[in-house]
């Protein structure tokens, strides 16, 4: 049973409510995956008991509440068997848009929740309890207070994805993320590329940020085996080289388990892609959701800038 859960925030602090989430979550076993939209409470949420992984969604969309911006960005991060919000206002609208764009049922302001995943909940203004037995993948609702709550004690990852529309935001923000990490100009680095690139000439682009950064390049399976330009000595992956960098920057790379064999040791990985669902965003440390063509020229700017100083 993989579950995700979307976090609940009030006046700019995680809701206790989502440690009640992460508590039903791990009654029923399996992975949990806690999704935090804007960002707020990921460091907490990670020491949450019993959650596996945290994704910080960052961006503009997040400093107001619109349910249509807010579902657009998470919805492509949200996977597994069952999906839990809390029964907030915010929440059961959430989780409504989330499961209609995924094309999954929704059970809302659910009290109790069983393996097999029979729930119940009040209808009739709480005159009547009903048990409803549904199967997954679903959506649920849960009310507040219902499920008692995980204790603390966790480590989990973080992986922080930028859904800003300003590249140059997002840039920023990965490469500060970045310095709290390890030392830019010092710094083993490997900038990637994948066949996202959209053809070998393009590669030209990585190699002038790897000027910049006195990098390697690398690139993926996919790439090697579509262009005989790209060399297999430059293959990054299982069948490959494997990789062990302070900085790992993967640009159009979308992420075949035999490439993330070859890299997720990497210190520090900044993805990317203009396709939120890519697997790459699983293991990155930050992702950006952008075209290299926008991303590129920015990352390369502020290497310079940064490199600098």
């Amino acid at each position: 049973m993989r579950t995700t859960v979307i976090s609940e925030s009030s006046n700019g602090a995680l809701h206790p409510v989502t440690a009640q989430l992460v508590g039903a979550a791990s009654s029923l076993g399996g992975p949990i995956t806690v999704i935090c939209p804007g960002g707020v409470g990921s460091s907490d949420v990670s020491h949450i008991s019993g959650v596996t992984k945290v994704i910080s969604v960052e961006g503009a969309c997040f400093e107001t509440y619109d349910c249509l911006a807010w579902s657009t960005s998470l919805s492509p991060l949200v996977e597994g068997d069952l999906i839990l919000s809390s029964s907030s206002a915010i929440g059961r609208e959430l989780i409504s848009s989330i499961a209609a764009a995924k094309g999954i049922p929704v059970v809302q302001d659910v009290i109790s929740l069983k393996d097999g995943f029979s729930v119940t909940r009040t209808i009739y203004s709480g005159k009547a309890i009903e048990e409803v037995v549904i199967s997954s993948p679903c959506a649920i609702s849960l009310r507040a207070n219902s499920f008692e709550s995980a204790e603390e004690g966790g480590n989990a990852e973080t992986t922080t994805i930028d859904v800003n529309q300003e590249v140059s935001v997002a840039v920023k923000q990965a490469l500060a993320r970045a310095s709290e990490r390890l030392d830019v100009s010092e710094a083993e680095i490997i900038i990637s590329g994948g066949r996202g690139m959209g053809s070998p000439a393009n590669f030209s682009h990585l190699y002038e940020v790897a000027d910049v950064l006195g990098a390697a390049v690398g690139a993926s399976r996919a790439a090697v085996d579509t262009w005989d330009e790209i060399p297999h000595s430059m293959q990054v992956g299982q069948t490959g080289k494997t990789v062990t960098p302070n900085l790992y920057i993967a640009v159009g790379i979308s992420g075949a388990i035999q490439h993330l064999a070859g890299m997720r040791s990497s210190k520090f990985i900044l993805a990317i892609n203009k396709d939120p669902e890519a697997p790459i965003f699983g293991v990155a440390d930050y992702g950006i959701v952008s075209t290299w063509e926008d991303a590129l020229p920015v990352l390369k700017d502020h290497l310079a800038e940064l490199l600098s100083n």
